[in-house]
């Protein structure tokens, strides 16, 4: 593969993740919560409640997590409780205004999803995904022992 085709191919798909994130912000802006958040409170209502399993849903880091986690519990939508069976453990549970408010969310990513992709026939979306799977199983396995991410680019 040549270096330049995979370079443009890999900014193209920066500026991709970053008009998304854009689009949903805009669209989420109405319900006061960032794309991000709104991940978060989306994998809460569906029964995720771990803070570090959360983290790794939406592919941040713990302290990340927890700056969404301060943010969601100060505007009132989720709250965090002791786990009675390890009191180390902290569970989240949506509150009232969090279960009332995220089934709203859920439909700002597919409106975005049909903005970024209209007008490509379905078979090439598909095609964009399972390219996408690959780059990302190409990315996050390891190659003779080592992190890719630190591989030298080929000139």
């Amino acid at each position: 593969m040549e270096n330049a085709t995979a370079l443009r191919t890999a900014s193209l798909l920066h500026d991709c993740a970053r008009t998304l994130t854009r689009l949903l912000d805009r669209q989420l802006a109405a319900h006061q919560v960032t794309a991000q958040q709104a991940a978060l409170l989306i994998n809460l209502a569906n029964g995720e409640t771990g803070p570090k399993r959360l983290a790794a849903a939406l592919g941040t880091d713990t302290a990340g997590t927890t700056r969404l986690i301060d943010r969601l519990e100060a505007k009132g939508l989720l709250r965090r409780r002791r786990d009675t069976g390890d009191r180390r453990a902290v569970i989240l549970e949506l509150t009232d205004s969090g279960q009332r408010s995220t089934p709203a969310l859920v439909p700002a990513f597919g409106r975005v999803a049909a903005t970024l992709f209209d007008g490509l026939p379905d078979a090439d979306i598909r095609r964009i995904g399972d390219l996408l799977e690959r780059a990302l199983a190409n990315a996050e396995s390891p190659r003779d022992g080592q992190d890719r991410s630190d591989r030298a680019v080929p000139e």
